[in-house]
């Protein structure tokens, strides 16, 4: 049975590897989505031929967008809270995960409720929890998690992007079993950080591909 890692706490030395790669990750963090830029716009083009393979984009400001869960005919708009990682995050589900995120897109699992939750946006969300719960510009660890999250990065360099995969499918799995509404998707945000900590921190799970939730990932 899986238990709680606290007793056997990560060597808080920070490898040269490790300090790279946490680097390289806070510099993601700190790009804002800037739909000026060209390599931005092609991330744009990217993520709808990944989620619409085939079907044409008529601009990059378009109604198209909406069908995707973007609040607007502009998703730059809706990048503010997380910035550019957050397309990225979403461009890496669709590419890594496509069955999953094709079936979270259409809400295909479960008995879905006639107020759901727009799927972008929720992603933008979901990247900004992951931040939050990481605590990666702090200088010094001042959560656990964080200890561990470090240990994971220097197994995979994708693994804040893996991470939020699993996060994307624990929530729509916690939003079906709470039959939740729009109103209440903060709360079911909060429930997914939960059960994502505490997964973390057992004491068998040293990668992302270890924690019991991936499982749900295809």
């Amino acid at each position: 049975m899986k238990g709680s890692a606290l007793t056997s706490h990560p060597n808080s030395f920070v490898s040269k590897l490790q300090e790279e790669r946490l680097n390289r990750l806070r510099h993601r963090m700190k790009v804002y989505f800037d739909g000026s830029r060209p390599d931005h716009q092609e991330a744009l083009r990217a993520l709808w031929s990944a989620t619409y393979p085939g079907k044409e984009l008529h601009g990059l400001i378009s109604d198209q967008w909406k069908e995707m869960g973007w609040q607007g005919r502009d998703p730059s708009t809706d990048f503010r809270g997380a910035g550019f990682i957050s397309l990225e995050n979403l461009l890496f589900f669709a590419k890594t995960f496509s069955t999953s995120f094709q079936c979270l897109l259409k809400k295909q699992g479960g008995n879905r409720s006639a107020w759901e939750y727009p799927f972008a946006v929720a992603g933008v969300n979901i990247t900004f929890m992951i931040m939050q719960m990481l605590d990666l510009d702090a200088l010094k660890p001042r959560t656990f998690i964080r200890s561990v999250f470090l240990q994971m990065l220097s197994e995979n360099e994708w693994a804040f992007d893996l991470l939020y995969c699993v996060a994307f499918v624990v929530m729509d799995k916690q939003w079906l079993e709470k039959n939740a509404t729009y109103m209440e998707f903060n709360e079911v945000l909060k429930s997914t950080r939960t059960q994502l900590e505490r997964e973390l921190l057992m004491d068998d799970v040293l990668r992302i591909e270890d924690m019991p939730s991936y499982t749900l990932l295809c």
